[in-house]
């Protein structure tokens, strides 16, 4: 009997992370972040697509029969706003190929909306909500959860709660014996029973880690809560002061802007040499020409100096054709491609078509630029089909991984009880502990706002209901 409270004694010192400590964690990380995981492989691989479903859903659009001359953009423009009563000009995108059909976009009603208008009898072939297209339903979907702020936040929060399932798992990847490839590297396939689903669980989570962390990670930026943050931290150096470049929760993807030349007789506060604060807040607003009679604002009768020169340009697609920010003269030709280091952003004066000013991936601050790889990484566009299988790839290893922990997870839980690893000891402090998790505390603060709503109950409300700690696997085994 002394022997074995000597060894209760010394198990009670043991400090964290002991194996069982780090199980449970991993546990109750993966229970609530691998649905979520699901959701976000199974939209992630068909957003990864993006550009290929586009060019298909537009394909009937992109060769048309043409019978007589090609009407002028500006009156496809007007065409467009004549469709949407009460509409103003947002910007136009020319047609892929010289049979296609030019979509126009237009504000009404605080959407915007899409008008595909036929290039010779200038009538309305499609129009509809151009949040509503099912690429950006997709995107809606994967980021928001169609829950808008709300939705990002949660999206954040599994994600946050996904980079300690990872740091987990991977912890507990590590043998705690003599190492052998099989199990670690390679599944052993002629396993059965516990044994073969753990391999399968184990080997791909290891495969998968890296990629999968680097998808969370990057992911950050575009949600709502951590983004404003980043942008906060972001916005104390006067380098990359400004509204960023990439969209944040449930905020449109600002306008492309450019510093352009201003009009003759411009405030002071719209001449070169404002700071990027000031330029930032002066170009961020969504430029729109007025629709009661096409003109006021900006005369639309520019696009047809404009479209000419965007093709010659040939940038990559799409392609906005804009009309000059608030207390500016020039309006933008920009490309919009998924693969944001080759966007590019030309200012053009709508008289004489000449290009005034140029701004492109070369000309970002080094954060952004790393950003706007990391994105494009991110949605697969980075470097090609390559990108898009190592993601598809790791889309469908999230999925066994998944399925492996559930199999795992039901063949071991008892029928009464959640059937989360049992505390075997209650760890002493550790401070090693404490400073790991106010780091992840700081990089990922909803992370640290639910830990510290997870002990909250865990110590009030949990303490008077015994049966739900004891369903939940918080009472320890010598309990």
């Amino acid at each position: 009997m002394a022997g074995q409270a000597g060894q209760s004694d010394s198990a009670a010192r043991r400090p964290w992370p002991d194996y069982a400590a780090v199980w449970r964690w991993h546990f109750y990380a993966g229970l609530f972040c691998l649905p979520f995981f699901c959701w976000l492989a199974t939209t992630g691989s068909i957003y990864l697509f993006r550009p290929d479903i586009e060019a298909l859903l537009d394909r009937p659009y992109e060769s048309l029969e043409i019978h007589g001359q090609r009407a002028v953009p500006s009156a496809e423009a007007r065409a467009a706003i004549m469709a949407v009563p009460g509409s103003t000009f947002s910007h136009y995108e020319p047609p892929a190929t010289s049979t296609g059909a030019a979509q126009v976009v237009v504000a009404a009603r605080d959407h915007l909306y899409r008008v595909t208008i036929h290039p010779t009898t200038l009538q309305p072939m499609r129009i509809g909500r151009d949040d509503h297209r099912p690429m950006d339903v997709i995107a809606h979907l994967h980021g928001q959860l169609l829950l808008g702020d709300r939705g990002s936040m949660i999206v954040e929060l599994a994600g946050c709660w996904g980079v300690v399932m990872i740091i987990t798992g991977l912890y507990l990847w590590i043998p705690r014996g003599s190492w052998r490839a099989g199990g670690l590297i390679y599944p052993r396939i002629g396993q059965r029973g516990r044994s073969f689903w753990r391999d399968l669980h184990a080997v791909t989570g290891f495969w998968i880690s890296v990629v999968t962390l680097f998808l969370l990670l990057s992911g950050l930026p575009w949600s709502a809560a951590w983004g404003r943050y980043f942008t906060w931290v972001r916005n104390h150096w006067s380098v990359t002061a400004g509204t960023p470049d990439w969209p944040i929760g449930a905020k449109e993807e600002p306008a492309p802007r450019v510093a352009t030349s201003p009009p003759a007789g411009a405030p002071k506060s719209s001449m070169p040499g404002m700071d990027a604060a000031e330029m930032t807040a002066m170009s961020s607003s969504a430029p729109k020409v007025d629709g009661s009679n096409g003109e006021t604002g900006s005369d639309l009768g520019a696009l047809d100096t404009l479209i000419p020169v965007a093709k010659r340009l040939d940038l990559p697609r799409p392609v906005w054709v804009s009309p000059p920010a608030p207390g500016m003269r020039d309006w933008t030709i920009a490309s919009r491609a998924q693969d944001r280091p080759q966007r590019v952003t030309y200012a053009i004066s709508p008289q004489t078509g000449a290009i005034t000013g140029r701004s492109g991936f070369a000309q970002e601050n080094a954060v952004d630029r790393v950003i706007n790889v990391a994105i494009a990484t991110h949605e697969g566009q980075l470097f090609g089909r390559i990108n898009q299988a190592i993601l598809l790839l790791n889309a469908m290893g999230v999925l066994l991984v998944s399925a492996t922990a559930a199999v795992m997870w039901w063949r071991r839980k008892p029928t009464d009880v959640l059937g989360a690893p049992q505390r075997v000891v209650q760890p002493r402090f550790s401070a090693a502990l404490l400073v790991i998790v106010i780091c992840l505390a700081l990089v990922l603060p909803e992370f640290g706002v639910s830990i510290l709503l997870v002990l909250a109950i865990e110590r009030t409300a949990l303490r008077r209901l015994p049966k739900a700690r004891r369903w939940l696997g918080l009472v320890s085994r010598t309990a």
